[in-house]
């Protein structure tokens, strides 16, 4: 049997086995469209933290509307899980699939029309690569870039092996034409199970905007500060954690805890995993503090 013959067998079942499970997801008022893939019978949509606005959306499955709910979502991570309304629905095992590697072949399914799933067959051109979500912060877990054609609507389908055993979550069209997706993990899978139960999964926010070390060092410099690596706070929320700890616009942010902090992405990483009280290393002009900050 030739590959492409061995291809079209290939795509056609995942046309047939896995294009059931995917939906088109239309935030309500908008005229945005989406793609997403049910993970569970009983009705629980997966898709993109983007492709969701408020807390109902129509979601078309196989042919049909439905009105659906927003169990949960996390800006971060740009995931979302929908409800659809009671029944038994085809879906995608969110299992634990091997690390990917550059070159295996894979296939892009979409359903942003809702008239039925699309395939494009690509290969895995790169691992480990960095993504940033509707927030700025950068996205947890491994993502991988691959050459499958996403159509515009595609993003939060599903990526998956020529077999059809689900990969990842497709998230943004990168400007070479190649696509991004996040890979299926333990740490995907425990946002999906704590959003689908409706827990807020935001991570703790001290309430500070910052700027980079490249910023802040010169703006030191500006003010006749000797240079030092941290983060610059250059605005505090009012009544948020930082304003009623005392942490003031000026001030380097150096640590959190143990953690030293050189950029914003090492600053939102180190405050990731930490809950109640931590304390944050600043200097205030050329004044070392540490200063006791409830999240």
């Amino acid at each position: 049997m030739s590959f492409a013959t061995e291809l079209r067998t290939a795509l056609a079942g995942i046309v047939e086995n896995v294009g059931p499970a995917v939906v088109a997801v239309h935030p309500a008022g908008t005229r945005a469209r989406g793609s997403g893939f049910v993970i569970d019978k009983t009705g629980l949509v997966l898709t993109n933290a983007h492709n969701v606005a408020g807390d109902t959306v129509t979601v078309s499955v196989a042919g049909a509307e439905h009105d659906a709910t927003v169990a949960g979502r996390d800006a971060v991570n740009d995931l979302a899980v929908i409800r659809l309304p009671g029944g038994s629905y085809a879906a995608l095992e969110l299992g634990a699939p091997a690390a990917p590697e550059v070159g295996e072949p894979v296939a892009a399914v979409a359903n942003p029309s809702g008239g039925g799933a699309t395939v494009a067959f690509g290969t895995v051109t790169s691992i480990n690569r960095t993504i940033r979500g509707p927030r700025g912060q950068l996205v947890e877990g491994m993502v991988v870039e691959h050459a499958a054609p996403v159509p515009r609507g595609g993003s939060g389908g599903p990526l998956v092996t020529l077999e059809g055993s689900l990969l990842g979550v497709n998230t943004h069209r990168q400007s070479d034409g190649f696509y991004l997706a996040r890979v299926i993990d333990d740490g995907l899978r425990s946002v999906v199970e704590r959003l689908a139960r409706g827990e807020d999964v935001s991570p703790p926010r001290l309430g500070v905007a910052v700027a980079p070390a490249h910023v802040a060092s010169r703006l030191r410099r500006a003010v006749g500060l000797p240079e030092a690596t941290g983060v610059l706070i250059r605005e505090v929320a009012p009544d948020g954690p930082a304003a009623r700890a005392g942490l003031a616009e000026g001030d380097l942010i150096t640590a959190i805890g143990p953690t030293r902090v050189a950029t914003p992405d090492e600053l939102h990483t180190a405050l990731r995993g930490a809950s109640g009280t931590v304390t944050v290393d600043i200097l205030r002009g050329v004044e070392g503090k540490t200063i006791e900050v409830s999240l």
